[in-house]
């Protein structure tokens, strides 16, 4: 097993090299989904630290930018690992950073963990406005929507989607998953969502049980 606080580190001092070579000693072993996995929690844990030295002023929008492109290189990386654990054939998921928030390293996280547990991901992108999610929803109708935000004010846009699926009827044929920095099972219950999730794993996990 590769060292996970290493890894967690350079995550977080956005240092490529000991990534990579971490990540080639993971895909260089036979049945290793599992420890890809525990490398994307790393990796996750890590992010969590790059902002907070971006809150502490040590770190810019630039280097932002920069770990998303890091992070991002790391899961195209790990997906054929992360794919060989997941025989089990997945559901239909339209997944959006709701209305208001730009952000979109976790939602992205979350769609390359998905894909690879053979989900089929219709991805909206950022800044989604509501109307845009129930079109699709009733275009594709998928089995599941997420919902992704960082901001506080991401919770009203998510609580407006659910609110409109419900009012379009979908309530009952898809289930809503929320993820990101603000959510917690009150946040959950207010918003009307079946399930939340902080991290991308578990969020996974809650899909599988869903249309397994």
């Amino acid at each position: 097993m590769v060292d996970l606080k290493v890894l967690t580190q350079a995550m977080s001092d956005l240092d490529e090299d000991v990534l990579n070579k971490a990540i080639d000693e993971v895909l260089s072993k036979d049945d290793n989904a599992a420890e890809a996995q525990e490398v994307v929690k790393a990796c996750q844990q890590g992010m969590t630290l790059v902002g907070e030295r971006y809150d502490s002023g040590e770190y810019f929008i630039g280097d932002l930018v920069f770990a998303g492109e890091v992070l991002q290189s790391v899961m195209d990386k790990l997906k054929p690992a992360l794919s060989a654990g997941s025989s089990a054939k997945g559901g239909k998921i339209v997944l959006a950073t709701v209305f208001g928030d730009l952000h979109d390293i976790g939602k992205n996280i979350f769609r390359s963990m998905v894909e690879a547990a053979n989900f089929e991901v219709i991805d909206l992108g950022i800044n989604v406005p509501v109307n845009q999610i129930v079109d699709k929803v009733k275009e594709v109708n998928p089995d599941i929507v997420g919902l992704s935000g960082v901001l506080t004010l991401a919770l009203d846009s998510m609580k407006e989607t659910v609110n409109a699926l419900n009012e379009a009827g979908f309530r009952n044929s898809v289930k809503v998953i929320i993820g990101g920095v603000p959510v917690n099972e009150n946040v959950c219950k207010s918003i009307g969502a079946d399930a939340f999730s902080t991290n991308a794993a578990e969020g996974v996990k809650i899909c599988q049980r869903w249309v397994g």
